[in-house]
Parts: C-alpha cells; structure tokens; sequence
C-alpha cells in the first residue's frame, strides 16, 4: 500500500468511489449531489490548488482504493479519508493514514466522522486520536441533521 499524489487520471475512480451509495450514507458529510460530476471536479480543482491541503491517492496493489487529505479550516488542520467500499475492512484506512501522519506533522490535527461510523472512528482511535467531543451537524448524504464525533491527536500517532 501506498500514498501517492493525485493525477487528473484518478479522477474518475474517485468520482465513482465517492458517489457509491453506503459509502455516501456512512460518510454522511457529502457533497450535495454525490452524482453531480461538474461539482466534483470544480471541487477536486480548487482542493488540489490550495497550498494548505496535502492530499494523495492511496493504492494497493497498484489499484487505486481511496484518497487521504489534510487541510485547514479556520484555523485548524484536519485529516479525511475515502475508502473503496470493496476495500472497507482491510486495514487500508489505517496504514494511509499512518503513512499520512508520517508526513503531516502539524499538531493538534482533528477529525470528524459521523457518531455511527464507527469503523471510521475505530481507525482514527488507533492512529492516537481521542475523541474530544461531539456536535449536531447537517449531513447532506442523510438530509438530515446528526451526531458528529470529533477527534484529536496532539502528539505523534502510535501508528506513524
């Protein structure tokens, strides 16, 4: 497994990977219109422009599964992360971002997932994040209004 930059070529995959319904669902933080391909790439041009974001494509086996990302928002630094559905369970959330976090070194970086994720939340515990509260937040994929946990790590992950 690796991470690697972003090529305009994966961006179909990630396009397709990012619109599969259950993964929409479980994500629950979603674009609007996960099928809408025009925003998308708007999206992917203006994330993959700004200097604060690192963003990589993650692949096994020389397929590409996923991507991984860090960017600020007010002022903090997050982390995110999009699995193939077909990958979910492998193990390949955590060792990106482990790989991820041994480039990221800012500190604190926080996390965001939906309170039921807890796939999600499970892998973020391991790499070090703890969970340092929750908020109601509207999730387009559920139109709805939900409990989203967030996660710190302050120090280096146990991962990296």
């Amino acid at each position: 497994m690796a991470l690697r930059p972003i090529l305009d070529a994966d961006l179909d995959v990630l396009f397709d990977q990012m619109r599969e319904p259950e993964s929409v669902r479980m994500a629950a933080f979603t674009a609007a219109d996960p099928d809408d391909r025009a925003a998308f790439d708007a999206h992917m041009a203006r994330v993959r422009a700004r200097p604060d974001v690192t963003m990589r494509a993650i692949t096994a086996g020389g397929r590409l599964v996923g991507s991984i990302a860090s960017f600020r928002v007010g002022g903090d630094t997050e982390v995110t992360y999009w699995i193939d559905r077909a990958c979910w369970g492998q193990g390949i959330a955590g060792r990106a971002l482990a790989l991820l976090l041994g480039t990221v070194r800012t500190r604190p970086l926080l996390a965001r997932a939906a309170s039921d994720n807890v796939g999600s939340i499970r892998v973020l515990t391991r790499a070090g994040f703890v969970v340092v509260g929750t908020e109601l937040s509207y999730a387009n994929a559920r139109d709805a209004e939900i409990v989203e946990t967030i996660l710190r790590l302050d120090g280096p992950s146990p991962t990296a």
